[in-house]
């Protein structure tokens, strides 16, 4: 929904303030990224804030399409590659990003994408990222990103291809 242009430097929880989170990173000359993250998932198309009134409207202009489309109009998997797109390259990155899941409601054809937006965002601040999605997890280590896989074989989830001798201690805390 258009909301009154307020900058913000990250994404709320309900992600109405992406105008918001997108014009404050475009304003802190840290859009670069962000257009790359739109041009690698929909070649020839970028994400622009209008503005009018006070009010700020986040559109995606696309080859072919004679005027922009509003958030509104957008897909399901569009409008949440775009979210993820402001929550994890945002114009003051957090220390630390956890992502669980950001393959649910994408087309596969974004996970590549996908792969990419999360390496940018790692070489920015600390991102650990969960997935079942083997796509997504090739993807990763194509971007150099350090995977770990967990296994379950019925007592229990451990580390895949770990070694004993290769785990943390754990101590029991004393009373």
């Amino acid at each position: 929904m258009p909301q009154v242009g307020t900058r913000t430097r990250w994404l709320s929880d309900d992600g109405a303030d992406l105008a918001a989170v997108w014009a404050t990173t475009q304003d802190a000359a840290r859009g670069g990224p962000l257009d790359d993250a739109v041009e690698r998932a929909f070649p020839g198309s970028r994400v622009e804030v209008a503005v009018a009134d006070g009010v700020f409207r986040l559109q995606l202009h696309q080859p072919g399409l004679l005027r922009p489309l509003e958030a509104a109009e957008l897909s399901d998997g569009t409008l949440r590659y775009l979210l993820l797109c402001a929550s994890l390259l945002p114009a003051v990155p957090p220390p630390l990003l956890v992502v669980n899941e950001p393959e649910s409601s994408l087309h596969e054809s974004l996970l590549e994408p996908l792969g990419a937006l999360l390496a940018a965002a790692a070489a920015q601040t600390q991102v650990v990222v969960v997935t079942h999605s083997a796509l997504l997890r090739r993807a990763l280590a194509e971007a150099d990103g350090a995977i770990v896989e967990l296994e379950s074989e019925g007592f229990g989830t451990r580390v895949r291809d770990q070694l004993p001798l290769e785990r943390p201690s754990w101590h029991w805390p004393s009373r």
